[in-house]
Protein backbone atom coordinates (compact mmCIF):
# COMPACT_ATOMS: atom_id res chain seq x y z
CA UNK A 1 0.00 0.00 0.00
CA UNK A 2 2.74 2.32 0.67
CA UNK A 3 4.04 2.24 -2.56
CA UNK A 4 0.88 3.04 -4.27
CA UNK A 5 0.80 6.33 -1.92
CA UNK A 6 4.79 7.40 -3.24
CA UNK A 7 3.68 6.51 -6.58
CA UNK A 8 0.28 8.66 -6.17
CA UNK A 9 2.40 11.44 -4.21
CA UNK A 10 5.11 11.51 -6.93
CA UNK A 11 2.28 11.64 -9.75
CA UNK A 12 1.10 14.83 -8.18
CA UNK A 13 4.24 16.78 -7.78
CA UNK A 14 4.73 15.78 -11.79
CA UNK A 15 1.33 16.77 -12.59
CA UNK A 16 1.67 20.34 -10.56
CA UNK A 17 5.07 20.75 -12.32
CA UNK A 18 3.86 20.11 -15.65
CA UNK A 19 0.76 22.05 -15.49
CA UNK A 20 2.67 25.23 -14.12
CA UNK A 21 5.01 24.80 -16.92
CA UNK A 22 2.59 24.19 -19.49
CA UNK A 23 0.94 27.24 -18.74
CA UNK A 24 3.64 29.75 -18.84
CA UNK A 25 4.96 28.61 -21.83
CA UNK A 26 1.40 28.90 -23.29
CA UNK A 27 1.57 32.79 -22.32
CA UNK A 28 3.94 35.67 -24.14
CA UNK A 29 7.49 35.40 -21.63
CA UNK A 30 6.89 39.14 -21.14
CA UNK A 31 4.45 38.21 -18.73
CA UNK A 32 6.14 35.49 -16.84
CA UNK A 33 8.94 37.86 -16.59
CA UNK A 34 6.39 40.82 -14.63
CA UNK A 35 5.66 38.28 -12.36
CA UNK A 36 9.16 37.18 -11.45
CA UNK A 37 10.52 41.29 -11.56
CA UNK A 38 7.56 41.92 -8.76
CA UNK A 39 9.37 39.75 -5.71
CA UNK A 40 12.21 41.94 -6.56
CA UNK A 41 14.62 38.81 -5.84
CA UNK A 42 16.91 39.19 -9.30
CA UNK A 43 18.63 42.06 -11.36
CA UNK A 44 16.64 42.78 -14.51
CA UNK A 45 18.94 41.26 -16.81
CA UNK A 46 18.38 37.82 -15.56
CA UNK A 47 14.41 38.55 -15.85
CA UNK A 48 14.54 37.31 -19.67
CA UNK A 49 16.66 34.46 -19.20
CA UNK A 50 14.57 33.27 -16.41
CA UNK A 51 11.28 34.02 -17.61
CA UNK A 52 12.12 31.87 -20.66
CA UNK A 53 14.13 28.64 -19.49
CA UNK A 54 12.42 28.39 -15.66
CA UNK A 55 8.44 27.02 -17.37
CA UNK A 56 10.76 24.37 -19.67
CA UNK A 57 12.76 23.03 -16.75
CA UNK A 58 9.25 22.47 -14.81
CA UNK A 59 8.21 20.05 -17.60
CA UNK A 60 11.07 18.70 -17.73
CA UNK A 61 11.08 18.07 -14.25
CA UNK A 62 7.57 16.94 -14.23
CA UNK A 63 8.46 14.76 -16.91
CA UNK A 64 11.37 12.92 -14.90
CA UNK A 65 9.34 12.84 -12.06
CA UNK A 66 7.36 10.50 -13.87
CA UNK A 67 10.40 8.27 -14.55
CA UNK A 68 11.12 4.94 -12.14
CA UNK A 69 14.83 4.28 -10.41
CA UNK A 70 17.44 7.02 -10.26
CA UNK A 71 15.57 10.02 -11.75
CA UNK A 72 12.23 9.50 -10.34
CA UNK A 73 14.32 9.78 -6.78
CA UNK A 74 16.75 12.75 -7.85
CA UNK A 75 13.64 14.25 -9.13
CA UNK A 76 12.33 14.74 -6.16
CA UNK A 77 14.98 15.89 -4.61
CA UNK A 78 14.93 18.60 -6.88
CA UNK A 79 11.48 19.16 -7.07
CA UNK A 80 11.15 19.56 -3.07
CA UNK A 81 14.20 22.19 -3.31
CA UNK A 82 12.23 24.17 -5.91
CA UNK A 83 8.98 24.19 -3.75
CA UNK A 84 11.24 24.91 -0.72
CA UNK A 85 12.67 27.81 -2.75
CA UNK A 86 9.49 29.19 -3.95
CA UNK A 87 8.18 28.89 -0.24
CA UNK A 88 11.04 30.85 0.59
CA UNK A 89 10.49 33.39 -1.90
CA UNK A 90 7.06 34.19 -0.90
CA UNK A 91 7.59 34.33 2.59
CA UNK A 92 10.19 37.14 1.84
CA UNK A 93 7.77 39.07 -0.45
CA UNK A 94 5.01 38.72 2.31
CA UNK A 95 7.60 39.55 4.60
CA UNK A 96 8.33 42.79 2.63
CA UNK A 97 4.94 43.75 1.86
CA UNK A 98 5.58 43.59 -1.68
CA UNK A 99 1.87 43.18 -4.06
CA UNK A 100 3.09 40.14 -6.21
CA UNK A 101 0.91 37.84 -8.90
CA UNK A 102 2.99 34.95 -7.73
CA UNK A 103 2.69 33.79 -11.67
CA UNK A 104 2.82 30.31 -10.39
CA UNK A 105 0.72 28.55 -12.91
CA UNK A 106 0.85 32.13 -15.34
CA UNK A 107 0.75 35.41 -15.05
CA UNK A 108 -2.69 36.26 -13.31
CA UNK A 109 -3.96 33.24 -12.96
CA UNK A 110 -2.62 32.70 -9.37
CA UNK A 111 -3.88 35.36 -7.27
CA UNK A 112 -2.09 37.53 -4.63
CA UNK A 113 0.16 35.43 -2.41
CA UNK A 114 -2.14 35.51 0.81
CA UNK A 115 -3.27 32.69 3.55
CA UNK A 116 -4.56 30.59 1.00
CA UNK A 117 -1.13 30.58 -1.00
CA UNK A 118 1.01 30.00 1.54
CA UNK A 119 -1.75 26.76 2.67
CA UNK A 120 -1.21 25.63 -0.74
CA UNK A 121 2.73 26.16 -1.41
CA UNK A 122 3.19 24.30 2.33
CA UNK A 123 1.15 21.60 1.49
CA UNK A 124 2.76 20.70 -1.88
CA UNK A 125 6.26 21.14 0.22
CA UNK A 126 4.92 18.88 2.58
CA UNK A 127 4.18 16.16 -0.39
CA UNK A 128 7.69 16.28 -1.99
CA UNK A 129 9.43 15.99 1.50
CA UNK A 130 6.87 12.92 1.70
CA UNK A 131 8.24 11.69 -1.80
CA UNK A 132 11.82 12.86 -1.60
CA UNK A 133 11.75 10.73 1.83
CA UNK A 134 9.86 7.63 0.92
CA UNK A 135 12.04 7.52 -2.42
CA UNK A 136 15.34 7.10 -0.88
CA UNK A 137 14.13 5.61 1.66
CA UNK A 138 12.91 2.62 -0.88
CA UNK A 139 16.29 2.63 -2.52
CA UNK A 140 18.00 2.07 0.85
CA UNK A 141 16.24 -0.96 1.51
CA UNK A 142 17.90 -4.51 0.67
CA UNK A 143 16.45 -5.93 -2.83
CA UNK A 144 14.49 -9.32 -2.43
CA UNK A 145 16.85 -11.84 -3.50
CA UNK A 146 15.05 -14.34 -6.57
CA UNK A 147 16.59 -17.19 -4.86
CA UNK A 148 15.31 -16.93 -1.40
Amino acid sequence: MKRWLLIAGRLIIAVIFLYAGYEKVREPWLQFAISVESFKMVPETWLEPIARILPWCEIVLGIALLLPGFIGRWSSLVATGLLSFFLFIGIRASVKGLIVDCGCFGAGHSGAIDAEWFAEHVAMLALGLAVMVGEFWKARRPKKSLLA
